[in-house]
């Protein structure tokens, strides 16, 4: 169903490395195809190493300087700068800069009741020995 969704409505999960807002996601949407989630990742914090075996994503920097990794690759990422991850393909984002780092990531299709699915591999070779 077409729908506004406004700033105020958006449902925000509060994590130990900052929080999601789920911007759209099948509970609140019903859609099949996309899953966009509002990132906020506290100073020196991130998301680590973790894939989504049935979903491609793109990352969006609104603001900050986030250490982004695609696989073994790492790059420094800026406002307006993006990653594009396929499906299955490790990756982390960990803010490097002094403020909250935003960001806009974009998933699809639609996988299990939320939308969003993830294999946390911090703990596992090579992921747990390159940061």
């Amino acid at each position: 169903m077409s729908q506004f969704i406004l700033k105020s409505e958006t449902e925000r999960e509060q994590l130990d490395w900052g929080s999601l807002g789920w911007v759209t996601h099948p509970p609140l949407t019903n859609n099949k195809d996309l899953t966009v989630i509002d990132v906020k990742l506290l100073p020196g914090k991130g998301h680590a190493f973790h894939r989504h075996p049935d979903q491609e994503e793109t990352i969006y920097v609104i603001d900050g300087d986030v250490e982004q990794w695609i696989d073994q690759d790492m790059k420094i990422l800026k406002s307006g700068d993006v990653a594009y991850i396929d499906a299955g393909v490790v990756h982390a984002s960990f803010n490097v800069g002094d403020r909250p780092a935003k960001l806009l990531a974009i998933l699809g299709p639609c996988v299990g009741d939320e939308g969003y699915e993830t294999e946390e591999v911090a703990d596992q070779a090579p992921w747990d020995k390159l940061r």
